[in-house]
């Protein structure tokens, strides 16, 4: 396959993941929303704190590290011996789910039981939930170096409408089941991603669109564990890497999570509080989500097929590299413009959002405090995931190690800082020290890319410098809509709230126009690469 076969195949996995993303966030929130009005802020930290801190434990030390390992150069290994290998997933998700389960049930404060009923069962059934969605991980894995990117939207798709379903039938006619409901709704989410991509996968082997596919495998038997001929059972240099992205996945998944860990762990919020905070850090967060994470993870895969792993510069194929440092400044461009514009018009709009969305329970306290500080942790958020996902990719074995003892005290950091700082400020201490900490990994991934293109003609950085207009339009709106929120909102009534968004409309539309006059490379690169419309036109 060609690099520009897979740079299509890449943009059209991060649309496609856009989208998918997109339908998530907007039924996760309007859920969220609805169940606001039917149960306890309390009842929603658990759930939304707790135990989903538990089922992303399992399932991410279970198979982050595989996926980066599987997903490097997929074609250049033999799929046999990687599903060998993806299928220690699924014993390792076990051994992570006891012990797991014997910490939340053991070791950690327990919910009133009146306010928060059934609350061990539910962890039970949570990382059940997980160790379950680990059974499609092969399938998972060959989906995405294969490029089947309906299957992912589909499968997801219809998982997430029939959690939603559950969720709302049972919050409306079982609301004293209490936990049982989210524990069921979750277990039904990771069903239905198993059962989609069995079934698909059973459908299509030894189909005559998988032979003009020219699919490594022909048989649904392949799919399981199993030793080939001539063969070792697994791929040791791949297990190697996998090793080394295992060690890394324990500090990422504290990056990640660590405001979780520490609300878990130290108690430094009541869980009445930990709902509130969850609640505005996901609805900061939703950009992030549905734009950011998808955008990363089909480029990982573009820039793992593309660059060979540990090599310099100069030792890669140079027409590939051209395309690879130009599709990251256009990534770092892209990502760079959406984060100043959150940042710019999440601080005028916090509050009327957080109104609208959740009452006074939300829009009083520290909830718009919150929220604005969390739009400007999205632009580092946004920034951190393209360079790091470069970076990633790029990096030798032997640079994966070194990083890891970054991550180590990157880690450890944080989470000193994530108890300072929420003992000092409460919930906004949290978003500080993820700031602090996604700058510093953010100065790490530049000063790689740097030293990485130092001796060549290609300079991708460029994609972090905006063009001065483009800074001057967004100064312009920020003044702008913080008088507008000064001057009409929000206790003045619907009226006065319509002309503050109008007046934000008008900002935006401003700051867009900018953009589009401005940065013709990021445009063109928007219009070929990311927008499907504009594909099928030039295909």
């Amino acid at each position: 396959m060609s690099t520009e076969d897979v740079l299509h195949d890449a943009s059209t996995l991060a649309s496609y993941n856009v989208l998918l993303q997109v339908m998530f966030r907007v039924l996760t929130f309007l859920l969220n929303a609805f169940t606001l009005r039917f149960v306890s802020k309390e009842l929603i930290g658990v759930v939304n704190v707790r135990l989903t801190l538990l089922y992303s434990t399992i399932v991410f030390l279970s198979r982050e590290a595989f996926r980066r390992a599987c997903l490097s150069g997929g074609a250049n290994h033999s799929w046999k011996q990687v599903i060998n290998l993806l299928w220690l997933t699924l014993p390792l998700g076990v051994l992570w789910a006891v012990l797991l389960v014997c910490v939340w049930l053991w070791f950690l404060e327990v919910p009133d039981a009146q306010s928060v009923p059934y609350y061990s069962p539910a962890v039970v059934l949570f990382a059940l939930g997980g160790v379950q969605e680990l059974l499609a991980e092969p399938l998972w894995v060959l989906a995405q170096a294969h490029m089947f990117v309906r299957l992912k939207v589909v499968s997801e798709s219809l998982a997430m409408i029939a959690k939603c379903s559950i969720t709302v039938v049972l919050v409306v006619f079982a609301r004293e089941w209490g936990l049982y409901i989210f524990a069921a709704a979750h277990c039904v989410y990771t069903g239905f991603l198993v059962l989609c991509y069995v079934a698909y996968f059973v459908r299509f082997l030894g189909s005559k669109e998988a032979y003009v596919k020219g699919f490594p495998l022909q048989s649904v038997r392949e799919l399981l564990p199993g030793k080939t001929i001539g063969e070792p059972l697994i791929d040791w240099t791949l297990a190697r890497l996998t090793w080394s992205f295992f060690k890394q996945s324990f500090l990422k998944q504290i990056l990640t999570e660590g405001e979780r860990y520490v609300m878990t762990f130290l108690n430094v919020l009541s869980f009445g509080d930990q709902g509130v905070y969850d609640i505005v850090n996901n609805l900061g967060s939703m950009v992030a989500r549905f734009v950011f994470l998808p955008i990363e993870e089909s480029f990982y895969i573009f820039f793992a097929k593309v660059l060979e792993r540990g090599r310099d510069v100069r030792s890669q194929k140079q027409d590939e590299m051209a395309i690879a440092a130009e599709v990251l400044e256009c990534l770092l461009k892209l990502v760079l413009v959406i984060g100043l514009i959150i940042t710019v018009f999440g601080y005028g709009y916090s509050y009327l959002a957080l109104d609208i969305y959740g009452g006074s329970l939300l829009s009083s306290g520290t909830g718009p405090s919150l929220l604005r500080c969390y739009s400007s942790y999205v632009l580092l958020l946004a920034v951190n995931g393209v360079t790091e996902c470069f970076v990633f990719a790029a990096m030798s074995q032997k640079q994966v190690d070194k990083y890891n003892l970054i991550m180590l005290g990157l880690s450890v950091s944080f989470l000193l800082l994530s108890y300072v700082l929420t003992w000092w400020a409460g919930g906004v201490g949290f978003i500080m020290a993820n700031c602090l900490n996604m700058g510093l990994r953010i100065l790490h991934s530049v000063v790689f890319i740097h030293h990485y293109f130092k001796s060549s003609q290609w300079k991708p950085l460029r994609g972090l410098l905006p063009s001065p207009l483009l800074i001057l339009a967004l100064g312009v709106s920020a003044v702008v809509t913080a008088l507008s929120e000064f001057a009409f909102c929000c206790s003045r009534g619907w009226l006065f709230r319509l002309i503050h968004v109008a007046v934000g409309g008008v900002c935006l539309c401003f700051v867009l126009i900018t953009v589009y006059v401005t940065e013709t490379q990021l445009v063109q690169f928007v219009q070929t690469q990311l927008l499907p419309r504009y594909r099928k036109k030039d295909r």
